[in-house]
C-alpha cells in the first residue's frame, strides 16, 4: 500500500495541470508522508530474544530485558495488549491488537506465558 500510496501521489502530482512547481512538490511530498506512516504500520511487531522482548509500535522500538516485565494485560476496551513494567510504567505492544477478536486474546495469552517462562525460578 505503501508503494501504491507512493505511486498515486506522484501520478497527481505530474498529471493536474494548473499546478505550480511547489505544489507538485507538496503533493509528492504528501505521498512520502503517508507512505512512510504505511510503512511503519506494517513493522508494528514483538519479537522475542534471548534477552527481552523486542516491542517495535508505531513510533517507539524498545527491547525490555525479561526481568523488567511483570504481567501482559490486555484490560477490557483497550485497543492492545500491555506490558507492566518493573518501574510501574507500562508498554503498549500494538502488535496484538483488540481488533483481531479472539486471536488477539490467545496471542495476548501466549505472550504472558513466555513472559513467565523467561522469569528466574
Amino acid at each position: 500500500m505503501a508503494g501504491v500510496s507512493l505511486s498515486l501521489f506522484a501520478a497527481l502530482a505530474i498529471l493536474i495541470r494548473g499546478w505550480g512547481p511547489a505544489d507538485r512538490l507538496l503533493m509528492f511530498g504528501l505521498g512520502l508522508a503517508m507512505a512512510a506512516v504505511l510503512t511503519r504500520y506494517a513493522v508494528i511487531s514483538a519479537v522475542p530474544l534471548p534477552h527481552g522482548l523486542k516491542v517495535r509500535n508505531l513510533f517507539l522500538s524498545r527491547i525490555v530485558p525479561w526481568d523488567d516485565i511483570e504481567d501482559v494485560t490486555f484490560p477490557e476496551g483497550d485497543a492492545w495488549a500491555k506490558l507492566d513494567l518493573a518501574d510501574g510504567d507500562d508498554l503498549a505492544v500494538m502488535a496484538i491488537q483488540r481488533a483481531d477478536g479472539e486471536s488477539a486474546r490467545v496471542e495476548a495469552d501466549r505472550l504472558a506465558r513466555l513472559v513467565l517462562s523467561h522469569r528466574p525460578r
